[in-house]
C-alpha cells in the first residue's frame, strides 16, 4: 500500500474527515431536468403568480409590476453567473455557507450558516399555512369540511416521508407537479391574451417609465421574494450528475423559467382587464383574480384544476425547502459545525436523516402552536414566516455575491473576466441597493403600524444570530483547529480559502474530501 493511501485510511477516523459510508448523500441522482424542478418548486411560480402578483397590483397600486419580475430577473441572473461560476469549483451541499466560507473566509461562513438554517427553515414552515388554507378551501368546494391544520398535517406526513427518501424520487413528484402548473399557467395566460380588453394588446404595462417612481424600492422587493428558492438548486450539487455542469445549467433555467413565467403572466392580466383597469379588478378579487379573468373563456373544470394545482404549487414549494433546510444541517454536521450526529445519512437512501428529521419536528411544533393559539394562518404562518425567511435569503444572496467577488479576486481559475468578476460586481452593487430597501421598509413588508418593534427586531436578530455563529467560528478556531480548518470544505478539499489557509491539507492537494472523495 502506497504512502498516501496508508494516510488515507488513518484520516478517515478525523473529525474533519467525513466517513463516507454513513455521511454521505446519494451521487449520481440527478439531472439538470431534476435540480431544475427543485428550484423552480421552491420559487413556486403559480403561488406567486395567483397570489403574490394580484396582491401588489392590488396594494402598491402601481402598474409596473410585470417589469419589476423582469427586472429582478435580470438582477438575479447577474448573480447567477458568479454563483455557477464558483459552483464549478465547489461542490458542497452547503451552498451559501460554503461558497461565504471560501469567498469571505471561515469565520463569516459561519455565520451565514447561522443565517442560513433559521431563513429556509422558516420559510418552508410558513408555507404550511398557505397550504392548509388552499387545500381546506378546495375541499369546502366538494362540501368536506376541514380545518386549515388537518390539512396541514396530511401535508407534513407527506414531506416528512419524502423527505427521508431518495432525493430522485421527490425529484419525480415534483417533476409532475411541476409540468402540471407550468401547462396551467400556459393555458391562463393564452386565454387572457388571446381577450384582451377593447379588443387589442396593450403593451403598455411593460413599459419602464412607471419604475422610476417611489415605490420602485417595494416594488423590487416584494418581486425578489418570488425567486426565493430557486437557489436551492446548489445545494442538490452532491447528489447531482456531473455537477459542474449540471447545477450551472440547472440554477441560470430556474431563474430565467420563473422570471418568464411571472413577468408575461403579470403582464397578461393586464393585458384582459385593460392597463387602466388592472389595479381597480385586483383590488376587487385579490387572489381569485386569475380564476375571475380566465373562468368565463374556459371550461369550469380547468378552473377547478388551476385551483389543486395552486395547493399542489405550495406542496411541491414545501418539499423543495424541506431538501434544502435538510441539507443544509447534514453539510454542518459531516463538517463539525453542528453536533456529528447530523452530519449521517439514511443508509439506503443517502438522505439526510436527522436533519430530515429535525426540520419535520420543528415544524411540526411551530404550526401545532399556531393552531392551539388560534393565530390566522395566512397573515401570521404564511404572510411573516415566509417574509421574514425572505430576507435571511436575501442577505446569503447579497453575502454570496460578495464572496463571489473575493473568491476569483486572487485568481480566475479559468473563468473568463464576465464570470468572474464583472457579473458579480453588478449583482452584488444591485443587491445592495435591494437588500438596503428591504431592511428599511420591512415593518411595511409586514404590514405593522409604524411604532412596531417587529419593524426592526427581525433584521437586528439575524444580525445576532450571524454574530453567535461568528463567535462559534472562533471558538472552535481556538478549541478544535482541525475542525475549523475543514469548514466549507466538505466535498472537495483542495479549494481553500486564501486568507485562512495557514492550516495544511492533511491529503495531498488531489485528493478530494467527503461524499465524492472516496473511489471504490
Amino acid at each position: 500500500m502506497d504512502q498516501w493511501a496508508g494516510r488515507l485510511l488513518v484520516d478517515r477516523k478525523r473529525p474533519s474527515e467525513p466517513d463516507i459510508i454513513t455521511r454521505a448523500l446519494a451521487s449520481n441522482r440527478m439531472g439538470v431536468a431534476s435540480v431544475v424542478f427543485f428550484g423552480v418548486a421552491g420559487a413556486a411560480p403559480l403561488t406567486v403568480i395567483i397570489g403574490s402578483i394580484s396582491a401588489i397590483y392590488a396594494i402598491q397600486g402601481s402598474t409596473a409590476v410585470p417589469v419589476a419580475y423582469l427586472v429582478v430577473a435580470g438582477i438575479l441572473s447577474l448573480f447567477t453567473v458568479g454563483f455557477v461560476a464558483m459552483s464549478r469549483h465547489i461542490v458542497n451541499s452547503g451552498a451559501f455557507y460554503s461558497y461565504i466560507s471560501h469567498g469571505l473566509g471561515r469565520v463569516v461562513g459561519v455565520g451565514a450558516a447561522f443565517v442560513a438554517l433559521p431563513a429556509y427553515s422558516l420559510m418552508q414552515i410558513g408555507l404550511f399555512g398557505l397550504f392548509g388554507v388552499v387545500a381546506s378551501g378546495i375541499l369546502a368546494e366538494f362540501g368536506l369540511q376541514a380545518s386549515w391544520y388537518a390539512c396541514a398535517l396530511v401535508a407534513w406526513a407527506l414531506v416528512t416521508v419524502l423527505g427521508v427518501l431518495w432525493v430522485d424520487l421527490s425529484g419525480r413528484v415534483l417533476a409532475v407537479l411541476l409540468v402540471a402548473e407550468i401547462s396551467i399557467v400556459l393555458i391562463y395566460d393564452l386565454v387572457m391574451v388571446s381577450n384582451p380588453a377593447g379588443g387589442s394588446i396593450s403593451f403598455a404595462t411593460l413599459s419602464p417609465a412607471p419604475m422610476l417612481t417611489p415605490v420602485v424600492g417595494t416594488l423590487l422587493v416584494l418581486a425578489i421574494a418570488g425567486f426565493v428558492g430557486f437557489e436551492a438548486t446548489v445545494v442538490l450539487s452532491e447528489e447531482a450528475r456531473d455537477p459542474k455542469r449540471t447545477i450551472a445549467r440547472a440554477t441560470h433555467l430556474a431563474v430565467l423559467l420563473a422570471g418568464v413565467l411571472c413577468g408575461i403572466s403579470a403582464w397578461a392580466m393586464s393585458v384582459t382587464t385593460g392597463p387602466d383597469q388592472i389595479l381597480a379588478v385586483a383590488a376587487e378579487h385579490q387572489t381569485d383574480l386569475v380564476f375571475t379573468l380566465v373562468g368565463p373563456h374556459l371550461p369550469a373544470v380547468l378552473v377547478d384544476v388551476g385551483y389543486v394545482l395552486f395547493m399542489t404549487s405550495v406542496f411541491a414549494a414545501l418539499l423543495a425547502f424541506h431538501a434544502a433546510v435538510a441539507r443544509y444541517q447534514f453539510a454542518l454536521g459531516r463538517e463539525g459545525v453542528l453536533p456529528s450526529a447530523w452530519g449521517y445519512t439514511h443508509p439506503r437512501t443517502g438522505a439526510p436523516l436527522l436533519g430530515s428529521i429535525t426540520q419535520s419536528v420543528l415544524a411540526l411544533a411551530v404550526i401545532s402552536a399556531y393552531a392551539a393559539a388560534g393565530a390566522e394562518p395566512l397573515l401570521y404562518l404564511f404572510a411573516w414566516l415566509t417574509t421574514i425567511g425572505g430576507l435571511g435569503v436575501l442577505i446569503l444572496m447579497w453575502s454570496a455575491s460578495a464572496s463571489v467577488i473575493a473568491f476569483f479576486q486572487h485568481h480566475r481559475r479559468g473563468e473568463n473576466v464576465w464570470r468572474a468578476y464583472v457579473a458579480p460586481f453588478l449583482a452584488f452593487l444591485l443587491l445592495s441597493i435591494v437588500l438596503a430597501a428591504t431592511i428599511i421598509g420591512f415593518g411595511d413588508l409586514l404590514q405593522v403600524p409604524a411604532g412596531s418593534p417587529f419593524r426592526w427586531l427581525f433584521p437586528v436578530a439575524y444580525l445576532g444570530v450571524a454574530a453567535i455563529g461568528f463567535v462559534w467560528a472562533l471558538v472552535m478556531r481556538a478549541v478544535r483547529p482541525e475542525v475549523y480548518a475543514a469548514i466549507g470544505r466538505g466535498a472537495d478539499v483542495r479549494v481553500i480559502a486564501p486568507a485562512e489557509s495557514e492550516f495544511p491539507d492533511v491529503l495531498p492537494p488531489a485528493a478530494p474530501v467527503g461524499s465524492r472523495g472516496y473511489h471504490y
